[in-house]
């Protein structure tokens, strides 16, 4: 890497050598060709202003890009879409402002470490330029040439502060694949303006280009990850290829984007439109970037494949499957590490209306939910004649995606996902037959996330282990063993044996397995019955197996909300703000009782990431058993009267109860 891509000064790779045409490399005829013959993007330059009415009524509902530009000027960045820092104006882009970590800014990226220097994302997160959108979109509202001017002010910065393919900001492909989108649009909806002088557009324009051939030289690594990194930087090989003709390397940086994106979109959606990062937050990076990589080539007269546009509209279908009618959240499940590649509206980072609603317009010309601020996207990316687009509300049903491994269950108030795959690739968290439940808009029973990958104990990414997850833990043991900070060993496989309906899905039933403790000494094989009953009562049962004694234990993290605590019945009455919620738990005889933590201070346990780098505080139940086999029971419902006796009413209940815990 160092031979192929070899750290120097920007002076050592001049404009002009990339340009078709050297005379172009001189400024003012550059953004003279910029302004007159450039390949159109998203929007137009001179279209400041167009969106006013439409801006006001989506800021005066919460949010707005002017506040987060007024920070921004005063040295406050905003990390991963909720934590703040004092980070500078210009920030120092090669410093954690939250641990003081720094990275070497002279070396070449290859001599890096990933782990040396703290949590690298932090390092990182600033210099994917996120703050770009917020300044164009402040600047469409309000004319201010502050913020134009700011936006290249750090643009110049970060140049000389990043010589080519020297410190950690060139290490990774996707990162400068993040960074040259957000450059472009910025590079676009300052064009008119009297700070975007001949000289910035033309290191600009140098600046991507060497992006470009940092790219292109390490693909094939990204592209063995078999995740959103190959993805992603075929969206950078393409955007470049197509926004930027003048360049040498165009045509061959063009077509090695749509082979990647081709080829990634056919292996990495499922047909079942699940993807095979395992994680909620990445699938909505892949959609964003499908999404700008289609969307610009159809405005460029090249579009992608009929069959990659029937993929990434599966995924979508498949987001919208798993989320909640009220709030517009998902499940919390997977890695999340903050990532949000196009910010383009004020809602919150857990909403994800705007990347379903965009994606479901760029597939059919509707949209999917009725208008609101998640339709600021579809102003940038499509113009505002898609605001005028009809609302086709799609109903959700119960999902059974098995390619993928997930499954709903859903009521009139609630939905319940339950995790139950066998991979095809790397699984990211050991999570088989985790279970969130959603009741009125309110995430009950939920995954506590990430946190982040490289932080001191207890929170170097220790939410992804299965203890910190709504299932049973066997000896204290993970169900794959951890055999290095992504990676882990063998591959649990889970089975779905039941998963059906009864007439108007009054009842739903749905049973799985997994051989992750099969492994051990005396084998455990552990079964989850999961029956949705009327009146938003839901009943999970869990069997554990083995001829050996084990130390075996239930796990529920749950909303954090005043509460009532019984220990010695199980009983936990939740005070949520749409009504009580009341969790009872219990477990066939020999089990030690129930205990309850919330923000344990010296461990993980009882704590909840909904952002990176960001916790709060949660309700960790737990109830153990030592034996040989057991069988718990866990029942959910609005209703006090949540017990054993009371659910064995129902027939369904009553014959899984016995078949668990007889065999």
């Amino acid at each position: 890497m160092r031979r192929k891509t070899p750290a120097g000064e920007w002076s050592d790779a001049p404009l002009e050598g990339f340009l078709k045409i050297p005379a172009l490399a001189e400024p003012e005829a550059f953004l003279d060709y910029r302004r007159k013959q450039a390949p159109l993007f998203f929007f137009e330059p001179e279209g400041t202003g167009d969106g006013s009415a439409v801006f006001t009524e989506w800021d005066t509902r919460g949010g707005s890009p002017i506040a987060l530009v007024e920070r921004l000027a005063k040295g406050n960045i905003r990390y991963f879409e909720k934590v703040d820092a004092a980070a500078g104006f210009p920030p120092d882009w090669h410093r954690n402002p939250f641990s003081g970590d720094c990275a070497p800014a002279d070396l070449h990226w290859s001599e890096i470490g990933d782990f040396k220097f703290g949590d690298i994302k932090v390092i990182w997160e600033p210099n994917r330029f996120g703050f770009a959108y917020a300044l164009v979109r402040a600047y469409w509202r309000t004319g201010d040439e502050r913020y134009s001017e700011m936006f290249w002010q750090l643009v110049e910065d970060w140049r000389n502060k990043n010589a080519p393919q020297s410190g950690v900001n060139w290490k990774c492909g996707q990162e400068i694949t993040f960074r040259l989108m957000a450059w472009l649009f910025g590079l676009y909806g300052f064009l008119e303006s009297p700070a975007t002088t001949a000289e910035r557009v033309a290191f600009l324009a140098q600046m991507l280009a060497v992006s470009g051939k940092r790219i292109e030289a390490n693909l094939d690594y990204a592209m063995r990850q078999c995740n959103n990194h190959g993805i992603s930087e075929g969206v950078g090989l393409w955007t470049i290829g197509l926004m930027f003709p003048e360049f040498h390397q165009s045509a061959k940086w063009t077509e090695l984007g749509r082979q990647v994106l081709e080829q990634l979109g056919r292996n990495l959606i499922y047909d079942d439109g699940s993807f095979a990062q395992h994680s909620v937050n990445y699938h909505r990076v892949m959609l964003h970037d499908f999404l700008w990589a289609i969307r610009l080539g159809d405005i460029h007269g090249r579009p992608l494949s009929g069959a990659l546009r029937e993929r990434v509209a599966m995924a979508c279908s498949w987001l919208y499957q798993i989320q909640d009618d009220t709030s517009g959240r998902v499940p919390n499940y997977g890695h999340n590490d903050g990532a949000l590649t196009l910010p383009l509206n004020n809602c919150d980072y857990r909403d994800f209306r705007p990347v379903l609603q965009t994606v479901h317009y760029l597939c059919t010309g509707t949209r999917c939910f009725p208008p609101g601020p998640w339709d600021e996207d579809l102003l940038w990316l499509f113009g505002p004649e898609a605001l005028e687009s009809t609302d086709a509300h799609q109903e959700r049903t119960s999902l059974k995606a098995d390619q993928g491994g997930y499954y709903t269950l859903r009521s009139t108030d609630g939905v319940a996902l339950v995790r139950c795959a066998t991979y095809k690739h790397r699984p990211a968290q050991a999570d088989m037959l985790h279970v969130d439940l959603w009741w009125r808009g309110q995430n009950v029973a939920l995954d506590a996330g990430t946190y982040s990958y490289n932080a001191p104990a207890p929170w170097n990414n220790s939410l992804a282990h299965t203890a910190y997850h709504n299932t049973v833990t066997v000896d204290g043991l993970d169900q794959m063993e951890r055999v290095g900070k992504f990676l882990w060993l063998p591959w649990v496989e889970g089975k779905v044996t039941r998963f059906e309906n009864s007439a108007e899905e009054r009842l739903t039933h749905w049973e799985g397995e997994h051989d992750g403790y099969r492994r051990l000494k005396n084998p455990v094989s552990h079964r989850r019955a999961i029956l949705k009953l009327p009146g938003e009562h839901w009943v999970v049962i869990d069997q554990l197996k083995s001829t050996g004694r084990h130390n075996y234990r239930l796990h529920w993290l749950l909303m954090d909300v005043p509460y009532e605590w019984d220990e010695r019945g199980g009983l936990l009455a939740l005070k949520t703000e749409a009504g009580p919620f009341f969790v009872q738990v219990g477990v066939s005889a020999g089990g030690r009782g129930a205990s309850l933590v919330r923000a344990d201070p010296s461990s993980a346990r009882g704590w909840h990431s909904p952002y990176y780098y960001y916790r709060e505080p949660a309700l960790s139940l737990a109830v153990s058993a030592e034996k040989g086999s057991c069988c718990f029971w866990s029942v959910f419902a609005p209703e006090a009267d949540v017990s054993l006796d009371s659910i064995r009413r129902y027939q369904e209940v009553d014959k899984v109860f016995k078949r668990f815990s007889s065999s």
